[in-house]
């Protein structure tokens, strides 16, 4: 890709590289491109690399008086990508590095991949609370994309502090809705949010996920948006999230101190349609994420 060069016209994404620099950083981009445990094919693990070439489409600005340059009030750095993260060695080399991250960063930012990802990246941040925004439970048996919700939960993490925002009809099973009522998973469904408001559906996960004590992992998982704006996910369907609903929770959620953690996942790049609206819509996700780091400044 071609782009044109402006002094007065900065590009997001050229940051400076996670192991070059001491920090402390306040945000560090990871890549995950985990895939082969996938319920669909998929081609996620080109992703990371799309989202990044993606991210200089895009100014780090937040239009405002006065406007303010990410760059300029956050420490950013990119850790490039744990190259195998699928299966139990691979998902142990994500949670390490992500630990390592930890020490140094107060949000990690993994790019997927898909959502198995997110059973590694909550464990190596030490999520104590978690909020999906995600049109399905991932509560299914087995190792796989489908499965992180319900593997975090065996291995500790508290259901009480689980929050699912986004879970839309008929794209899951009764069985897995009963199976989250039985956790004590609060569950917020598509329909919820549009009658609630986004506002009010945040407030309301961030109150479950953070109670107690803090360190929440949050899970955008892109297929909880409209088809026609995520085509590049394998189950989005028809009558999901608009881009700017999916955008605004994930600004507001990024707001709160105790978000150490997030995953973007479920994108295939390789799938996209060809204006990369899908891959385009997770880059904004990441400096959605990064806004909302900044207004804690």
């Amino acid at each position: 890709m071609t782009l044109s060069r402006d002094e007065l016209w900065p590009r997001a994404g050229l940051w400076a590289s996670f192991d070059d620099a001491p920090g402390p950083w306040d945000a560090a981009l990871l890549g995950a491109p985990a895939f082969r445990t996938s319920l669909s094919p998929t081609g996620a693990h080109a992703t990371p690399a799309a989202v990044r070439d993606a991210l200089q489409r895009y100014s780090p600005t937040l239009m405002g008086n006065p406007p303010v340059d990410l760059n300029e009030v956050l420490r950013i750095a990119d850790a490039g990508d744990v190259s195998s993260p699928d299966g139990p060695d691979g998902e142990a080399a994500l949670r390490e590095r992500v630990r390592e991250l930890q020490r140094r960063t107060e949000l990690i930012i993994a790019l997927g991949g898909d959502n198995s990802i997110t059973y590694a990246v909550a464990q190596g941040a030490d999520a104590h609370g978690l909020i999906t925004l995600d049109a399905h439970f991932d509560l299914r048996d087995g190792e796989s994309n489908g499965s992180p919700v319900r593997r975090l939960v065996e291995d500790g993490l508290d259901p009480h502090r689980i929050v699912q925002i986004g879970i839309a009809d008929f794209a899951n099973s009764a069985a897995y809705a009963r199976r989250a009522a039985e956790l004590g998973i609060a569950v917020i469904t598509l329909d919820d949010v549009r009658r609630e408001g986004i506002e009010a559906v945040v407030a309301r996960g961030l109150e479950v996920a953070g109670s107690a004590s803090g360190r929440i992992h949050l899970d955008i998982d892109v297929d909880v948006c409209d088809r026609s704006v995520a085509p590049g996910c394998p189950a989005s369907v028809p009558g999901g999230l608009a881009a700017w609903e999916l955008r605004t929770a994930v600004r507001a959620i990024a707001s709160d101190a105790r978000v150490v953690s997030a995953d973007i996942v479920e994108v295939d790049a390789t799938a996209d349609a060809t204006d990369a609206r899908t891959v385009r819509l997770a880059a904004l996700c990441v400096l959605e994420l990064l806004a909302g780091k900044a207004a804690q400044k």
